[in-house]
C-alpha cells in the first residue's frame, strides 16, 4: 500500500490515528490540569481552615477574658466562616475528585503511549493489523471516557497553552539525550 500519497488509504489511516492521538493527549492533559487545580484549591482551603480555627480560638479566649463585645462578634463571624468552609469541604471532597481524574489521566497516558507506538510501527505493520490496533485503542478510550469525570473549559484552555506554547508533552533531541545514559545518546553516535 502506498502510504505517502495524501489520497492513499494508508495516509488517511495514519491521519486518523494522529488525530486520535491528539485528542487523547489533550484530554489526558486536561485531567492533569484539573488535578493540579483541585489540589491547589484543597491546600488553600486547609490553610484557611487552620488560620480561621486559630483566630476563632484566640477570639473566644479574648472574649472570655475580657468583656469586649467586638471580639465576641468578630469571633462569631469568623467561626461562621469556618463552619461554611468546613461544610463545603465535607460536601465536596476535592482530593477524591482529583483521584478520579488521576485514574482517568493514568489510563489515557497508557493509551496515548500506545498510539505513539502504533505510529512508530506504522510503516512495518500490515493495514489490517493497524486497523485492529486502532479499533482496540478507540474502544479502550471510549471506556475510559465513559468511566471518568468530565473535564471543563478552563482545563482545556490550560491544556491548550501547555501543549501549544509550553510544549509540555514534547522534548527536543538534546533534552532526551541529556536524560539518557551516555551509551545510548544519539549525540554520541557516529552518523553515517
Amino acid at each position: 500500500m502506498e502510504r505517502n500519497s495524501q489520497i492513499s488509504q494508508g495516509y488517511k489511516l495514519e491521519s486518523q490515528i494522529r488525530e486520535a492521538y491528539g485528542r487523547v493527549t489533550y484530554t489526558q492533559t486536561c485531567h492533569d490540569k484539573i488535578i493540579s487545580r483541585l489540589l491547589k484549591t484543597n491546600d488553600r482551603i486547609k490553610i484557611w481552615q487552620i488560620v480561621l480555627s486559630a483566630i476563632t480560638t484566640s477570639g473566644f479566649i479574648v472574649a472570655i477574658l475580657s468583656e469586649d463585645k467586638i471580639a465576641s462578634v468578630l469571633g462569631a463571624i469568623i467561626s461562621l466562616v469556618l463552619l461554611i468552609l468546613n461544610s463545603y469541604t465535607k460536601n465536596f471532597n476535592l482530593v477524591e475528585k482529583a483521584q478520579e481524574h488521576k485514574v482517568a489521566s493514568d489510563a489515557l497516558w497508557k493509551i496515548r503511549e500506545e498510539y505513539v507506538s502504533l505510529l512508530t510501527d506504522f510503516e512495518i505493520l500490515e493495514p489490517e493489523a493497524i486497523m485492529k490496533k486502532r479499533d482496540e485503542l478507540q474502544e479502550r478510550t471510549a471506556e475510559v471516557y465513559s468511566n471518568s469525570p468530565r473535564t471543563d473549559g478552563k482545563s482545556y484552555a490550560e491544556a491548550q497553552k501547555a501543549l501549544k506554547n509550553d510544549e509540555e508533552q514534547t522534548f527536543s533531541e538534546n533534552e532526551i539525550d541529556i536524560m539518557l545514559p551516555n551509551s545510548i545518546r544519539r549525540s554520541n553516535r557516529d552518523i553515517k
